[in-house]
């Protein structure tokens, strides 16, 4: 989850005119750098040999 803090950080390194369209693109990069660590703080990772298996499945 985001925090207010982190939205106001976000907005705060915007440039002074910004669209909408580029603050989403940030919200949404910052939620899932969010999920990754979350997931990786709960050993819902891949290995380099599952994500490879992963890849290969894929890529046929």
């Amino acid at each position: 989850m985001i925090s207010k803090t982190q939205l106001i950080q976000t907005i705060e390194g915007m440039p002074e005119e910004f669209s909408m369209d580029d603050f989403l693109d940030r919200i949404l990069l910052l939620q899932k750098i969010e999920l990754g660590i979350n997931q990786s703080e709960n050993n819902e990772t891949f290995s380099t040999e599952e994500a490879k298996d992963q890849l290969k499945k894929w890529l046929k």
